[in-house]
């Protein structure tokens, strides 16, 4: 079973790069809505929107590298540990996200996105060799 997974190891970094870089760009793109769940607690909310923005397509491009890739995965999995708080508040405070055109997500999606931090913290982590 481990060498089957093996053969999957570089297309699926290839996968995860382009996921980080998409979804740091759509920071730019439609900030509004990731304003919406950054935690009230936590000042500058834009800023933040824009910071964790170049952090996902920073790690994105720096996991794309074989030199940079250990060092992005470990970024990769302190990103996603700084962002679970705005995940827990959007599910605990049940956030309703205006501007999704309808899409706005269920209860359920909104709690499966804090197991799903921890299956992109073992993908990142599978990176860090």
């Amino acid at each position: 079973m481990r060498v089957g997974l093996r053969q999957f190891k570089r297309p699926l970094c290839y996968v995860m790069a382009l996921l980080y870089v998409v979804a740091g760009g759509l920071h730019f793109v439609v900030p509004d809505l990731y304003v919406q769940i950054v935690p009230p607690v936590l000042p500058a909310p834009l800023a933040l929107v824009y910071l964790s923005g170049v952090a996902e397509i920073a790690v994105g491009l720096g996991l794309l590298v074989p030199r940079t890739r250990s060092y992005a995965a470990w970024a990769t999995i302190a990103l996603l540990l700084a962002i679970f708080p705005a995940n827990v508040y959007m599910a605990v405070s049940m956030v309703t996200i205006e501007g999704t055109g309808g899409s706005d997500p269920s209860a359920l999606a909104r709690w499966a996105r804090l197991p799903l931090q921890g299956v992109l913290i073992l993908w990142a982590y599978w990176y860090t060799d």
